[in-house]
Order: C-alpha cells, then sequence, then structure tokens
C-alpha cells in the first residue's frame, strides 16, 4: 500500500490519494514502454500488524455452508430469480469449485486460521454471508437455518478461541425464527442472530415480523443487520448502473431498513434490543442531524411511530462496526457521535481481506483505553464474549 494511500485512510487527505491515483496511471502507461520495469518499494508492501496489548475481535466475517450453496445452484436452475441475487451468485451456475469466494466462505479450518494470524486477529464472528436463506420458501429455509447453525457450532467446538458466531433464522417464518433464536443462545452457545435485512423485498418494520425482536430481546441476542442487494421495488436503478453492492446499494438498502425500524417504533416496544450495522453504520452517524431534524419536522402524511428522535435510539439501542472501512475520518467521527463504546471492529473477510487495513486502524488517532474497545472489550460486551 502506497504511503498517499496511507495518509488518506488515516487522515482522510483527498489530495494525497488522488496524486496516487494520477500515479497509478502514469505507472501504468509507463509500462506499456518496452525499456519501463514496474517499480517495488518497502513502502509499497502490506506492513505485517504489530503485537498490541488488545485482542482484535472482528465481528462482520462471513462463511457458508457447501448445503446453502447446493441450494443457491438449485433456485438458480429453476428459472427466473431476483435480478439482485442473480448479481450476487449468479456466478454459481459454473460451479461452486469455480468460484473464488465460494471456497473461501466455505473453508473454517487451518486455512482461515492462517488468513487471520498473518492479519493478527485474534477471533473472528462468524455469520452466514448475504442474502443467507432468505431467498427461500419458508420450509426450506427454516431448515437450512438450522443446519447451518449446527455446522457452525462444530466450528467454533473445534476451535473455541478463534470463534465465535452469530444464528441465522428464516424471517419468512416468524415464529420459527423466534424458536430457532431461543434454541441458538440457550443450546447451541451462539451469541446472536444474522439477518442479512431485507426477505424478498419485505423488511422487518413489518409487524408480522415482531415475534422475532420479542424473541431476541428476551434472550438478550443481538441483531447484526447485514447488507444484501436492494429489494425488487428499488433494485433497477442501482443494477443499471452497477451499483447494486457493495459500492452503495448494500449501504443504502440497510439504512434505509435501520431507519424504518427505528421510525417504526420497534425500540418503544423493545427498549432493551439491540441492532449492529456496519460499514460504519451505512452513513447514517453523517446524516444523524439532519435525520433528526426532518423526524421533528416531517410531513404529517408519513406513518411515524417513534417517540424519540432516532439519534438517540442510534446511542442507546444500535451498535456500528468499521467492517470494510478502515478510515480514520469516519470511524473517529461516528464515536464521537455515537460514543466510544458503541462503535466495534470488524474486517469484511472473505470479501475485504486487506491485513495493512489492520496496521491502519491500530494507528487510529485515539487513545489506547479506545483502541481496546473498539477491537476488543465493545465486542465482549456485546456479544458476551468471555474476556
Amino acid at each position: 500500500m502506497s504511503t498517499d494511500r496511507r495518509s488518506f485512510i488515516k487522515h482522510g487527505l483527498a489530495a494525497p490519494f488522488g496524486a496516487a491515483l494520477l500515479g497509478k496511471t502514469a505507472a501504468a502507461a509507463a509500462q506499456q514502454r518496452p525499456s519501463a520495469a514496474p517499480a517495488s518499494t518497502a513502502q509499497d508492501r502490506p506492513r505485517a500488524p504489530a503485537k498490541v496489548p488488545y485482542k482484535r475481535i472482528a465481528t462482520e466475517e462471513a462463511w457458508a455452508s457447501r448445503e446453502i450453496f447446493e441450494e443457491y445452484r438449485k433456485l438458480l436452475a429453476s428459472g427466473p430469480v431476483d435480478p439482485g441475487f442473480e448479481a450476487q451468485w449468479g456466478s454459481l451456475r459454473g460451479g461452486i469449485e469455480g468460484s473464488r469466494i465460494a471456497g473461501k466462505l466455505i473453508e473454517l479450518g487451518e486455512p482461515r486460521i492462517a488468513d487471520m494470524d498473518a492479519a493478527g486477529i485474534d477471533m473472528q464472528i462468524l455469520s452466514l454471508t448475504a442474502p443467507g436463506v432468505q431467498v427461500f420458501d419458508p420450509q426450506t429455509a427454516t431448515r437450512l437455518a438450522a443446519l447451518s447453525n449446527d455446522q457452525l457450532v462444530e466450528a467454533i467446538r473445534k476451535y473455541p478461541t478463534r470463534y465465535a458466531g452469530l444464528a441465522a433464522v428464516a424471517p419468512q417464518d416468524p415464529s420459527g425464527a423466534a424458536k430457532e433464536i431461543e434454541r441458538a443462545m440457550t443450546r447451541l452457545g451462539l451469541k446472536g442472530v444474522i439477518i442479512n435485512s431485507h426477505t424478498q423485498g419485505e423488511y422487518l418494520d413489518d409487524q408480522k415480523f415482531w415475534e422475532l425482536f420479542e424473541a431476541a430481546e428476551a434472550f438478550n441476542a443481538p441483531i447484526y443487520l447485514h447488507p444484501q442487494t436492494p429489494g425488487p421495488g428499488m433494485l433497477q436503478p442501482y443494477l443499471s448502473r452497477g451499483f447494486e453492492r457493495a459500492i452503495l446499494g448494500f449501504a443504502h438498502e440497510v439504512a434505509f431498513h435501520t431507519l424504518a425500524i427505528i421510525e417504526a417504533g420497534v425500540f418503544d416496544r423493545f427498549p432493551r434490543l439491540r441492532l449492529v450495522i456496519g460499514h460504519g453504520g451505512e452513513g447514517l452517524p453523517y446524516m444523524l442531524y439532519r435525520i433528526d431534524y426532518m423526524h421533528r419536522r416531517g410531513p404529517r402524511t408519513r406513518p411515524q411511530f417513534a417517540k424519540r428522535l432516532p439519534s438517540e435510539y442510534m446511542r442507546e439501542n444500535i451498535y456500528i462496526t468499521t467492517s470494510g472501512l478502515a478510515w480514520a475520518p469516519a470511524i473517529t467521527m461516528a464515536q464521537s457521535v455515537l460514543g466510544v463504546d458503541r462503535v466495534l471492529y470488524a474486517m469484511d473477510y472473505p470479501y475485504q481481506y486487506d491485513i495493512e487495513e489492520v496496521t491502519l486502524t491500530d494507528e487510529f488517532p485515539i487513545s489506547l483505553e479506545d483502541k481496546t474497545k473498539l477491537f476488543q472489550t465493545n465486542a465482549e460486551q456485546v456479544f458476551a464474549l468471555k474476556s
């Protein structure tokens, strides 16, 4: 990684980052000349993370079972599918083994542990990758959620100091999802719930899903609301521009879903419910002033049920992680807005496995006490991990 990019990530300096991009363009042109040879310097090589006085717990790390991918292949072969699902996993038509990312997601053994060691990650909190079981019919989804949770528990038992996990559930069957939350938290030893945002275009602000929230609150299960491509009703403008995934669509989709949950009064009904969202809060911390302002002045026709300002729920019921956003200006701003106890470290493995981003996060301009909260103790508190 270049010095210019390090400066950008650490300090948010736009000019050096632009210069780095221009430098890459010039380097590409030079490579077209026979006499040119690409230079390699020490500053361009990744720096291995240093020993630190805290554990690095990565809280949004993806996995998937071979059975899930086989069911995805069956779904793809059955006829037309949601274009968002096609965009995410249409490559599986060529077989699981032909997908590099699918292989990384399935692997829960020594190769993943080796990647963690190389990056200085002490523990991953594993969650079923998007869209999880939420693209299937209720019966299939419920069966696959239980199967994947059993498989995840086996991996955790093999590596109890390196892995913890979140339970997959099928929101298509709210009653069944509530029962699986109870099983996961009381019998399997899992540490929360993963929901990959919308379920076939339906969102959790609809009260038909609230049995799931009731169970999560009752069994002290934080819900990680993870992105997938926008639902069918909002997908096309993103898809036609290539924006449907991590570049923009994921963030907008979860920001919309989170604000919908807040405004529907979910946290008034379930005040001890905890929600976790990734990628620096999907832009919400940056927008809180305007969100509060418009909440106060919103049109009377809007179905608004939240009793307090959205920012109050963000500070009391919602946590955010740094997944895929090793950028000091964004994360330190979120800490200042939400509080240092509300922000947790995550890498977003294997989708964004960049060893030097760990070092750059170590170097954020915050105190050792706050770094310890970011990397370790906040995760231990939210997910009830042993210190």
